[in-house]
């Protein structure tokens, strides 16, 4: 596998053009709705951090996108990430495809992280 130095090595390695295209807008709206936050590249996918910290990463899989956030965050959010239908691992949670993108529990998810890290010094929570 490639490193991805940059967002654009990230998303032109994905081979369905419509993928790459929704998951690139998923950035930019967490991008514009969350001004504070900062993207890096990071274990090989795009990483958005807040002071330095991490608050929330995106990943891809053939059949989802793979949505990463702190445990603590996927515990709370967990019966609503499980309402939308999305399948969830200890780590993440999986957005298809085919499925549409629920925003609203994405802005409560960020803004949870966000709030809860706002005194954390490290990357990791």
């Amino acid at each position: 596998m490639p490193k991805y130095s940059t967002l654009k090595e990230f998303l032109d390695a994905i081979p369905d053009v419509e993928h790459a295209a929704k998951l690139a807008g998923l950035i930019d709206w967490t991008l514009t709705e969350f001004p504070n936050l900062k993207l890096r590249m990071a274990w090989n996918q795009p990483m958005l951090t807040d002071h330095g910290t991490f608050i929330i990463s995106y990943s891809v899989a053939k059949p989802h996108i793979a949505v990463a956030v702190e445990d603590k965050a996927l515990t709370k959010f967990l019966p609503a990430i499980n309402a939308t239908g999305y399948k969830n691992t200890k780590k993440l949670f999986q957005i298809p495809w085919t499925a549409e993108i629920d925003y609203d529990l994405l802005r409560k998810l960020v803004q949870f992280n966000i709030d809860d890290k706002q005194d954390v010094e490290t990357f990791w929570g």
